[in-house]
């Protein structure tokens, strides 16, 4: 195997390891190794859910944290808390809040407690929703759980370094880069690199030549499954090593060291850090012989899979045991002073803790004695007291409560007393409705952005258009619009599969890439995972990156990533970071099984925290981007596939007016019945419409715009008040988004009240749409579709005016 072992330290190296830097060092794995120790028993204790924990990592982390850069990104997992105190950008006391699930930002930055532990982040945003100046920080973004999903946005995180180094236009962006010398540093256990979205990132990035610097945690399990069922060869620096560079090809460095090699360790990184800060050459660092002293998690013990003689080995070859080896042997320090600095790290571990639980149960207390107070007061003043009184003195004496247990009592004490008086009942009331509107604000808020960035908050610009206007092709419209986007836009960048050469398959970027160049205008491969990740990670670092998914069934591809990390992304930090990333994909009618797709309800079910735009036409979608452009929220804006080449009006203000989101729009007025409905469907339902009103339906045509936000002035509820009949149509299954938009206009607008006539949903069919023209008008509404349902709810109204048709 060609692969570099380097178990020597370099002259380059050896300035960073005098004296005291490695005892500071051993004081940070020591700090580490009992925070892991004491998590276990604070959750056998009863005290917190789960637990996971670094412990077996801590050396490496030491050493790469010597290289890791203020305005440097983090892209890792919930096993480097070591680096994360390395970098002074998480304390021991705010790693146990954490654990503990307290939910004010100040004790817990990361996520106010809506994460479990060992997931961290740093807050990139100011209370406000404004960016921090990202290169006085170093920066971490926010973990998420699921295998080798930290992947996809580490490639854009670098990428954002490659644009602001070769983008002269972005240099002034001094808050966010100097000049692309960040480094992107990723982390990843051993079983994960066999995920897909770890490939897919590590030959993008061996593609584009960004500086990111993965690291393998190696301890040749992923829970209880070895290598050799994991990974061809049982390594994954053997497996990759036909992407390592050599003098005619460019691609990684790829370094092999043991996870209990101090010197190597160092010398690894150090060698790392400089091909991927100075020459933005993207760096591999397989660090094997790690170990997993307590196993995977509180979850289960590792003495259930592991043999006696690998459970040797590890306690042998753990890089605690082997750090203070290796101080000992070069008399660095005697084994007194070592026990010093162990007992110290204990008792600093054991202090943080405390605070912490003190800390996270204060205000807890505190509302539960406001609780027990209001409940005896209440028992009082009313004739059946006993069961009030048990129930306070249960909450008073509860072990380790946490807010459920409060609340939950309160709940059942209101049901109990429901037929009392109000006025003796009030107090409770009054303080149970003050603490919803505090646990909303814990729990549920920053779903949405709530800055003044947001894009309720964006003024709509109207669309004007010359005496005489262009009538062109609906892709000329788009590429007018993108191209007023890039010209005043710098942090503005496209990516996606054909986007570039021939400017996407449907021509919105025609020329596009020649005029503004291909850094601005650029082709990826058949990549859909990274694609998105590009974006996210660029967008987390200031950039405004719209991503191509070529057609809407692709976007299926992406799902876990939008799910898992974009649409909670500001929701699990709690306003702590965005990423204000641009789906543009097209969908709707085309032709067949995967070129017609229009799966909403997969999207609304799977990406709430992500806007969802469903233009008629191009002209909306071109005020869409507009808005979107000047707003901090992701969107996913679905483009009608059938609609590029249907002629549309060039506005004279293409680059500035601005389409309000969330504000549906009523295409046509009418008096007996609303038809709702979006995207491509606009057009069936206004053919239809028009057949209507030939034999005397007058129909109301409303087109939602945005699904997410939906109807923010409630357009649809004033029309049912007005026709007192609904349908709601579109292409997604049954049961699908026409469901949801008849939930948001029934049960939130509450227009039941108003309505004659049963609501009616009118979708596509259950399968996939068949292909031809044919495969299309048996698969999804067709304007005769859309008539007969219409003249169905008439007939029923009025049978003699309007009689069965069969």
């Amino acid at each position: 195997m060609n692969t570099e072992y380097l178990p020597t330290l370099t002259k380059e190296n050896a300035s960073i390891l005098d004296v005291q830097s490695v005892l500071n060092d051993y004081r940070m794995v020591m700090i580490s190794r009992h925070a892991s120790l004491t998590v276990r028993k604070e959750v056998f204790m009863g005290k917190a859910k789960f637990g996971v924990y670094g412990d077996g990592k801590e050396l490496a982390q030491v050493a790469m944290a010597k290289f890791f850069r203020m305005g440097d990104f983090r892209s890792g997992y919930y096993r480097d808390q070591t680096l994360l105190f390395a970098m002074e950008e998480l304390s021991i006391q705010e790693y146990f809040a954490q654990l503990y699930a307290h939910t004010d930002i100040n004790a817990e930055p990361a996520s106010g407690g809506r994460l479990m532990n060992a997931h961290f982040a740093t807050r990139s945003l100011n209370e406000d929703g404004s960016w921090k100046n990202l290169m006085k920080m170093k920066n971490s973004t926010a973990d998420i759980s699921p295998t080798a999903a930290q992947m996809p946005k580490l490639l854009g995180l670098a990428y954002a370094s490659k644009l602001y180094r070769e983008n002269t236009a972005l240099h002034d962006m001094t808050t966010f880069s100097n000049k692309g010398n960040e480094v992107a540093w990723g982390t990843i256990g051993n079983a994960s690199t066999a995920e897909g979205m770890f490939f897919e990132t590590f030959n993008a990035g061996g593609v584009l030549q960004v500086p990111m610097v993965i690291s393998v945690w190696d301890d040749e399990y992923g829970i209880s499954v070895t290598n050799d069922l994991q990974i061809t060869k049982s390594s994954i620096s053997a497996v990759l090593e036909g992407f390592k560079r050599d003098n005619q090809e460019k691609g990684y460095e790829i370094l092999v060291v043991n996870g209990w090699d101090y010197k190597g360790l160092v010398n690894a990184y150090g060698r790392a850090n400089k091909l991927a800060r100075e020459k933005h050459i993207p760096v591999l660092v397989h660090v094997q012989g790690m170990t997993q002293p307590q196993g995977h998690s509180t979850s289960g013990s590792h003495e259930r899979y592991k043999s006696k003689e690998r459970l040797a080995w590890e306690a042998e070859h753990d890089c605690v045991v082997k750090f203070k080896e290796y101080i000992l042997e070069n008399k660095i320090a005697s084994e007194e002073e070592l026990d010093q600095i162990d007992s110290e790290a204990k008792k600093l571990v054991k202090e943080s803790k405390d605070k912490a639980w003190k800390a996270f149960t204060a205000t807890i207390r505190t509302e539960l004695e406001e609780a027990v107070v209001l409940l005896n007061d209440l028992a009082k003043k009313i004739k059946n007291s006993s069961e009030l009184i048990r129930m306070a003195g249960e909450l008073k004496r509860t072990l380790n409560p946490v807010r459920m247990d409060v609340i939950s009592t309160v709940r059942k004490a209101l049901l109990l007393v429901r037929n009392e008086p109000l006025e003796v009942k009030l107090r409770l009331q009054s303080w149970y409705r003050t603490q919803q509107e505090l646990n909303e604000d814990r729990y549920s808020s920053h779903q949405y952005s709530e800055s003044a960035f947001r894009v309720e908050a964006i003024a709509p610009v109207e669309v004007s258009y010359p005496e005489k206007p262009e009538l062109l092709d609906g892709r000329e419209v788009l590429k007018a619009c993108f191209d007023a986007i890039l010209s005043r836009d710098p942090r503005v960048f496209v990516i996606g599969e054909d986007v570039g050469q021939i400017g996407d398959v449907n021509q919105a970027f025609a020329g596009l890439q020649a005029k503004h160049g291909s850094l601005r205008v650029t082709d990826t491969g058949i990549r859909e995972v990274t694609i998105i990740g590009q974006g996210i990670g660029a967008a987390l670092r200031g950039l405004r990156p719209i991503t191509e998914v070529q057609y809407l069934d692709y976007l299926i591809y992406a799902l876990m990533t939008l799910s898992d990390d974009l649409a909670c992304l500001h929701y699990r930090t709690k306003g702590g970071q965005k990423a204000p990333l641009i789906i543009r994909t097209r969908g709707h009618r085309l032709e067949g099984v995967w070129h017609s797709g229009s799966p909403i309800s997969m999207i609304l079910g799977s990406l709430r925290g992500i806007l969802l735009c469903v233009p008629r036409n191009m002209t909306q979608a071109a005020g869409m981007y507009n808005t979107l452009l000047e707003a901090d929220q992701p969107a996913i804006v679905i483009e009608s596939l059938n609609g590029y080449r249907l002629k549309e009006k060039m506005p004279s203000n293409i680059g500035t007016f601005k389409v309000a989101l969330g504000k549906a729009e009523v295409l046509q007025e009418g008096k007996d019945i609303t038809v709702v409905t979006y995207g491509s469907m606009c057009r069936i339902v206004m053919d239809a419409a028009k057949q209507l009103f030939n034999i005397g339906i007058y129909v109301e045509v409303i087109d939602v715009q945005t699904l997410v936000p939906f109807d923010l002035d409630e357009v649809i509820l004033n029309s049912i008040k007005k026709t007192n009949r609904v349908i709601f149509a579109d292409e997604d299954v049954p049961g699908g988004a026409s469901a949801y938009m008849m939930q948001q206009v029934l049960e939130k607008q509450n227009a039941y009240y108003y309505l004659d006539a049963q609501p009616i949903t009118l979708s596509a069919k259950e399968h996939r749409p068949a292909y031809s023209s044919d495969g299309d008008y048996f698969s999804k509404p067709s304007v005769d579709d859309v008539v007969e349902k219409v003249y169905s709810v008439m007939n029923e109204a009025d049978p003699k005016k309007f009689p069965e048709i069969y």
